[in-house]
């Protein structure tokens, strides 16, 4: 009996890992449409708004909300929740799935509730908190506290939204969660483009945005829900066991799944001490990144984690394995050559698709410095994306916050010590510690540039979280690598030359990316991020590599 029974699970595994290739391909094209709305929402941003204190006050107001969405939401809560719905799932009883959908809705949106009013209501307190460079008497930091006040109320809306994706995802339906950030990016650029100039303050136009967009993503999603048969009718938890084993998984998981957002949030903290512009700066080199991030590393991390639980709750170890391969090097694949073309592209590409209107060269030459930075760990954060979920999977959710820990650790480390060296050892630092009387403090809101210092500090971060999570899955011997790692690596190494050959020469063919006309600059961006994916893409073919072999 045990040769047929492996056999059968032998077969089941190709299907379910093309199925896995494909739920990410169809992941990837929804959230492309999303990406490509946001880039347009992020252009608006900058032509309307550019670089300037109110849209500083805008982005702070904007990610608070949108961080602790993240750390919870779509960070602890998905990782906790979705192994114990897929637990609830494989034992086949309907009425207990939508028994634990109904207590775990009441429960989250109790809790949400109080937070969202005791946030409103505090908000003065909290953006002292989050943005201590703000004077809380200026217009400025009056402004900030305004918009918190109408954005904050996104985290409840967003919150559901995310419970409803999460159900939706286990059930393999990809495409409505995929597809409703684009809701959001449509209501920004509405609120920019037809709000704002109606407005006597035209930036509290976003912050309204941000209000409705919440409440557009989570009705979005309830007409499929409604399909399930999982349109939730929120009860509190009364001591359901499942609930209960939601809670206790996601308290550990507030602060590991989440470590690139709260070191993000750290950088806000500190970018608002530094020159005005920064959080902005870093705000679009962040969102850069979030192109390659969104489209293929959240599309990884959500279709294979319900994946990997499944495979936990079936204990079919070979399978958890073959599909944690799988991502690791799909993550490998996308990321190198995205990390290597965000470096060397990165004046071409902010100029391009930022420096208009209000947002000028110096803009775009600070945040090019920040998109280098934060793009020399972008293999890290995709990494991440599959090395997390092979924890939150097997309901292990202490070793992530081992990771996190020293990751932030790390992060704090190395923007203390870049920052200071930065005042203390260079020319224009102690000019500007003579010019605010030896306040090092004050001499960094002098100081154009210091903001890389802190995307530096995340990198070194992403890199510190991947590196401690590929050890400790290493060391729980869950993984095996499967054979052909040394010809994939030699594979990605070459094709990665041959794309870097493309882009460094039209580079040096074409250096003036700033002086150029918008169309100019658009077009020759298009052949140079062509020929560069051309390249990557055509080598790897050339080496014998084919689509099938990213089935399995």
């Amino acid at each position: 009996m045990t040769e047929p029974a492996a056999t059968s699970a032998a077969a089941a595994a190709t299907p379910r890992r093309a199925g896995l290739l494909r739920s990410s391909a169809v992941f990837s094209a929804m959230t492309l449409l999303s990406r490509i709305s946001g880039l347009v929402r992020d252009q608006v941003y900058a032509n309307t708004f550019g670089a300037s204190p109110a849209m500083d006050a805008f982005l702070v107001a904007f990610r608070i909300p949108n961080f602790l969405r993240r750390l919870s939401a779509e960070g602890s809560f998905a990782m906790a929740f979705v192994p114990v719905l897929a637990e609830y799932k494989e034992k086949g009883d309907r009425q207990a799935v939508k028994e634990l959908v109904d207590r775990v809705t009441g429960t989250l949106l109790a809790a949400l509730l109080v937070v969202t009013a005791v946030v409103v209501l505090a908000a003065p307190w909290v953006m002292r908190v989050f943005a201590p460079g703000f004077d809380p008497m200026s217009e400025q930091g009056q402004l900030a506290v305004q918009m918190l006040r109408i954005t904050f109320p996104y985290l409840l809306f967003i919150s559901l939204a995310a419970l409803a994706g999460g159900i939706l995802n286990s059930y393999q339906r990809f495409a409505v969660p995929a597809l409703s950030p684009v809701l959001l990016n449509l209501a920004m650029i509405t609120a920019a483009l037809a709000l704002a100039p109606r407005l006597q303050q035209p930036v509290m136009a976003l912050a309204w945005g941000v209000f409705v967009a919440g409440i557009l993503q989570l009705a979005f999603q309830l007409p499929s829900l409604a399909r399930l048969g999982l349109l939730p009718r929120p009860r509190l938890a009364g001591g359901h066991a499942g609930v209960g084993k939601v809670m206790r998984l996601m308290v550990p998981t507030l602060f590991g799944s989440s470590v690139a957002q709260l070191n993000m949030l750290l950088n806000t903290v500190a970018a608002s001490l530094l020159v005005s512009g920064s959080v902005t700066w870093l705000y679009f080199a962040d969102r850069l990144l979030e192109f390659p991030l969104g489209m293929f590393g959240v599309a990884i991390g959500t279709v294979i984690l319900p994946h990997l639980s499944s495979r936990h709750a079936a204990t079919d170890p070979d399978g958890y394995s073959k599909a944690l391969d799988w991502g690791l090097r799909l993550c490998l694949l996308i990321g190198l050559p995205a990390c290597l073309g965000l470096i060397l592209c990165a004046q071409p590409l902010v100029s391009t698709l930022f420096q208009h209107g209000r947002f000028d060269a110096d803009d775009t030459r600070m945040a090019q410095w920040a998109v280098m930075a934060l793009a020399s760990a972008l293999p890290a954060f995709l990494l991440v994306k599959v090395l997390a979920p092979a924890f939150y999977s097997r309901q292990d959710t202490r070793t992530p916050v081992k990771a996190a820990v020293m990751a932030v650790l790390g992060n704090l480390l190395v923007n203390l010590l870049l920052l200071a060296g930065l005042v203390y050892l260079t020319e224009p630092g102690r000019a500007a510690l003579a010019l605010t009387g030896g306040s090092p403090i004050a001499a960094l809101g002098e100081i154009p540039g210091a903001h890389v210092c802190l995307a530096i500090g995340t990198a070194v971060a992403g890199w510190l979280n991947a590196l401690q999570l590929w050890w400790y899955l290493r060391r729980a011997r869950v993984y095996r690598r499967e054979p052909g790692w040394a010809k994939f690596l030699l594979r990605l190494g070459v094709s990665c030359l041959a794309m870097l050959a493309a882009v460094v020469a039209l580079l040096w063919l074409w250096q003036d990316w700033s002086s150029w006309h918008w169309s100019e600059r658009a077009w020759k961006l298009a052949v140079v991020v062509g020929a560069g994916a051309a390249a990557y893409v055509l080598t790897l073919w050339l080496q014998g590599m084919r689509l099938r072999d990213l089935r399995h």
